[in-house]
């Protein structure tokens, strides 16, 4: 890592907390699931759809974060523009208002969101997921819960959740750290305001590191002896050999979040022609210049996003 991956990082980041981008006219829906803890729920979702469209991307926004994200807005604008129909989703809890909590492997609230009648008129189905959002998106690649899915990517993901914690719990990363973990707490904190949960809140808001928000949240909820069983179990590493259609993995070379030391020691997992893997020589976590070539044949022609959903009109 560089200083450039701190400065691509924060400067757009913060950029985007100022000024941010005009979100995409959508219609808001909300689709019902039953969380074994708590209950009844919802996944909200932000719906556009361009005349014409058949095919549909489904956005799926990190840890700690929501659907309203300015790097999930700018994918939905790029997408939309290109044709497809996006629905951008909050993972469960995600909306602030108490209906249970996510974990990043979890793939039933893109399943529910996906089976449900908002997709029912799109012959193919896509899914990008951004930090830890693609880590559920790969898992969800691997899921064969949906037939009409066609291509996964995941932007800025790692596959060894036990490396990641050590990575981001060292004192270098306090600052995303905090950030992240800030975004978690307010989720936390409007479950507890209605439901029993695992830990007191008020417990739950002095912890200070990731090995701490699973020990207290995330292992007693999902039934988990410990934040390592849960890592072991639920890694995306254990999703690849499963990965059922085209995945493209982005990552940075410089990323002070994500560095790719943190996936590619497992990508050989995968099967043969299912992963493409693309380390961007500059750019930061979620953060990339245009002209980043992600070797899908377009020269790395337009943004990210956009070389992505040129790729996906040919699959």
């Amino acid at each position: 890592m560089t200083i450039a991956g701190h400065v691509w990082t924060v400067v757009p980041t913060a950029r985007d907390v100022v000024w941010r981008p005009r979100a995409l006219a959508s219609t808001e829906h909300a689709v019902a699931v039953v969380d074994d803890w708590f209950g009844p729920t919802t996944v909200p979702c932000s719906l556009a759809v361009p005349f014409g469209a058949t095919a549909v991307v489904v956005l799926v926004h990190g840890l700690g974060g929501s659907r309203h994200a300015a790097y999930v807005q700018r994918a939905a604008t790029e997408l939309h523009r290109l044709g497809f129909a996006v629905l951008a989703l909050d993972l469960r809890g995600a909306d602030r208002r108490g209906g249970g909590f996510y974990h990043v492997a979890m793939t039933e609230d893109l399943a529910a969101v996906c089976s449900s009648p908002l997709l029912a008129p799109f012959a193919r189905v896509f899914v990008l997921g951004f930090s830890m959002g693609g880590h559920a998106a790969l898992w969800f690649a691997g899921a064969r819960s949906e037939p009409r899915l066609r291509g996964v990517a995941s932007v800025c993901t790692p596959l060894d959740l036990a490396a990641t914690q050590q990575h981001l719990d060292a004192r270098p990363r306090s600052l995303y750290r905090h950030w992240v973990l800030r975004g978690l707490k307010h989720i936390y904190d409007a479950v507890a305001r209605r439901h029993p949960v695992p830990t007191p809140a008020e417990v739950v808001w002095r912890c200070a590191t990731f090995h701490e928000w699973d020990a207290l949240t995330i292992a007693p909820r999902y039934g988990h002896p410990s934040p390592e069983h849960f890592y072991r179990e639920r890694s995306a590493a254990r999703a690849l050999p499963q990965l059922a259609v085209e995945t493209v993995l982005v990552l940075a070379k410089h990323d002070p979040v994500v560095p790719p030391a943190l996936a590619l020691p497992w990508v050989g997992r995968a099967p043969a022609g299912r992963l493409r893997v693309c380390v961007a020589q500059r750019g930061g976590h979620l953060q990339f210049p245009h002209g980043v070539d992600l070797g899908l044949g377009q020269g790395g022609e337009g943004s990210v996003v956009e070389q992505l959903g040129r790729h996906w009109h040919r699959v």
